[in-house]
């Protein structure tokens, strides 16, 4: 695919289109690695992207269960005041 560099103030940028915006599902920012001979541009996810939807899974196949007690057997509250 072959892009053009246009004018942008003092500066000049890289135009993507819609369909390629939304194809890699790009809004603000994206992460631009340097390599040799090439330059990448990678969309950034947002932090915990997926979470909700992967903790809904583990809700419905009771998959979500504690692996350790919240107490534990021994423990002494008292000196906790």
């Amino acid at each position: 695919m072959e892009a053009s560099i246009i004018q942008i103030g003092n500066s000049k940028g890289l135009r993507l289109n819609k369909q390629l915006l939304e194809q890699y599902q790009i809004s603000d920012k994206v992460e631009m690695i340097l390599e040799k001979d090439q330059i990448i541009l990678r969309p950034i996810k947002k932090v915990r992207e997926g979470w909700e939807d992967a903790f809904k899974k583990m809700g419905a196949n009771s998959d979500d269960q504690q692996l350790i007690d919240d107490v534990f057997e021994d423990e002494e509250f008292e000196e906790w005041k």
